[in-house]
């Protein structure tokens, strides 16, 4: 069946959203839409996404991208250190 809608702007640019991922046409979109929110279809459930922790050497807040930088604050640390007083 063919019909014209007027959609309120809202819908409209979440659907303009939806066309830019580019791997669903609009039809199917609306189509899909209306099914879920007409009761015609269940929603999917997924599984919750689970992220398995690993242990590593690295502390939490060091980027590993600047590790020079960091070996650079070190020995520029070192350098400007006062040398002990010798007895």
């Amino acid at each position: 069946m063919r019909t014209t809608l007027t959609l309120e702007p809202e819908i409209a640019e979440r659907l303009r959203q939806e066309l830019t991922l580019g791997k669903r046409p609009l039809k199917l979109i609306i189509n899909e839409a209306l099914k879920l929110g007409l009761g015609l279809e269940e929603p999917i459930q997924q599984q919750p996404y689970r992220v398995t922790p690993h242990s590593s050497r690295f502390v939490t807040g060091i980027d590993i991208g600047k590790l020079n930088h960091l070996a650079d604050d070190l020995e520029a640390g070192e350098f400007h250190l006062p040398r002990p007083a010798s007895p």
